[in-house]
């Protein structure tokens, strides 16, 4: 895990619970995943899509009850918070939301953010500043972060699906 500074026991302890939930979604994905028919190497857009969309169905199906806080747990979030207020609040920290939110136009109020629903086709995918990414512990492949307004998403990549988010992650 990289993260900026040293955490304390007891932050490192509240990040080990969201790990080993990302652990456990990324296995429930991969086992999803291979129960697919196999995309062909130069799979077209629309087998790409269709693929996609039959992965985001089993995942929503195997997670039916799944909920904001299930990934990002309740300990974890307020220690990825003070990370974010930390990062956002050093010398660069204007530029970098800037940054971000120059990517990302969208008022959190005008998306509904939901867990396991599809990632909007509207909303642009954005970078995340390395920055940021230095202070979260890392992910595999199938899993991304992003930001959609101020809220953090975690992106299941495969299925484009949004697998959990914490809202009101950026300082004000």
């Amino acid at each position: 895990m990289r993260v900026v500074g040293p955490l304390t026991p007891a932050d490192a302890q509240a990040l080990a619970t969201m790990n080993e939930r990302v652990k456990e979604y990324v296995a429930l994905h991969v086992k999803l995943e291979r129960s697919l028919p196999k995309l062909p190497k130069e799979a077209t857009p629309e087998q790409i899509d269709k693929n996609q969309r039959a992965l985001a169905k089993l995942v929503l199906e195997a997670r039916a009850a799944a909920k904001p806080g299930d990934i990002f747990t309740a300990e974890a979030r307020p220690v990825i918070k003070r990370l974010f207020a930390s990062v956002f609040g050093g010398p660069d920290g204007k530029q970098l939301k800037a940054s971000i939110m120059d990517e990302n136009p969208v008022t959190p109020a005008a998306i509904k953010l939901t867990v396991n629903s599809r990632y909007p086709d509207t909303v642009p995918l954005t970078t995340v500043p390395p920055q940021v990414l230095q202070t979260m512990p890392k992910l595999t492949e199938d899993l991304e972060y992003r930001f959609i307004g101020d809220a953090l998403i975690l992106l299941d990549v495969h299925a484009h699906v949004i697998a959990d988010f914490i809202e009101d992650v950026l300082p004000k």
